[in-house]
C-alpha cells in the first residue's frame, strides 16, 4: 500500500493508527490529518522514540496493510 492512498482515505485509516500507536489522542488524528510527517513527529512525542524509529515503525506498519 501506498501512503497516497491511506492520505486519501484518512477517516478510514484513523482507526488503525490509533489501533496500532495507542498513545495518539483523536486530536493528533485531526492534526496529522493523512500527513505522513506529520505522523512520524506525533509518534516521536508520544513514544519518545528517534525520528528514524518512528519512519521505520511507519514504514512497517504501511507494508502489512
Amino acid at each position: 500500500m501506498n501512503w497516497d492512498r491511506i492520505e486519501g482515505n484518512w477517516k478510514q485509516f484513523a482507526g488503525k493508527v490509533k489501533e496500532q500507536w495507542g498513545k495518539l489522542t483523536d486530536d493528533d488524528l485531526k492534526v496529522i490529518s493523512g500527513k505522513q510527517d506529520q505522523l512520524v513527529g506525533r509518534i516521536q512525542e508520544r513514544y519518545g522514540i528517534t525520528k528514524d524509529a518512528a519512519e521505520r515503525d511507519v514504514n512497517s506498519w504501511i507494508n502489512r496493510m
